[in-house]
């Protein structure tokens, strides 16, 4: 009987001690609940790790769904990350208007590079001849994969 008590209760312990010494959730984990309960730091956080494949399979789809709900919430950096990716076609069709409508978004809340992108930077007026569509097409290769590790390694 002594026995059986106390494998009831080494039984006990293991199990009670079991559920404390379960592992803690992941990154990618709690990002996730973040980003489905609305948090658009959160959001955008995930869409980094689609499309850097970091804690999560490298997806660029989910990653620009993942930035577009991001930039919907005024996110500036989904802005511009999600305009540069509607500029490459990457994970979403190409289309150069909302891509302009993306840029114009983060122009407006004083984004510099957006400013540039758009030839509303007025530091370059007046000055030499700048082909804009040329830097528009170098930040759009440069921008989503900067920009993503930016966001996933900030606090």
């Amino acid at each position: 009987m002594v026995k059986f008590v106390r494998s009831s209760i080494f039984i006990s312990m293991l199990v009670c001690c079991g559920v404390s010494l379960a592992e803690p959730p992941s990154a990618a984990t709690t990002t996730q609940a973040a980003a489905l309960q609305g948090d658009a730091k959160a959001q955008a956080k995930l869409g980094a790790m689609y499309l850097l494949g970091n804690g999560e399979e490298k997806d660029e789809q989910q990653a620009a769904e993942w930035f577009l709900k991001a930039a919907e919430q005024g996110d500036v950096d989904a802005q511009v990350i999600i305009a540069a990716m509607y500029d490459r076609g990457m994970g979403v069709k190409n289309d150069v208007k909302i891509a302009t409508q993306w840029y114009e978004k983060a122009a407006a809340q004083g984004h510099g590079a957006s400013r540039a992108i758009l030839g509303k930077n007025d530091v370059a007026k007046g000055g030499v001849a700048f082909n804009y569509q040329a830097m528009r097409l170098s930040a759009s290769k440069q921008i989503p994969t900067e920009y993503a590790k930016k966001i996933l390694f900030s606090k």
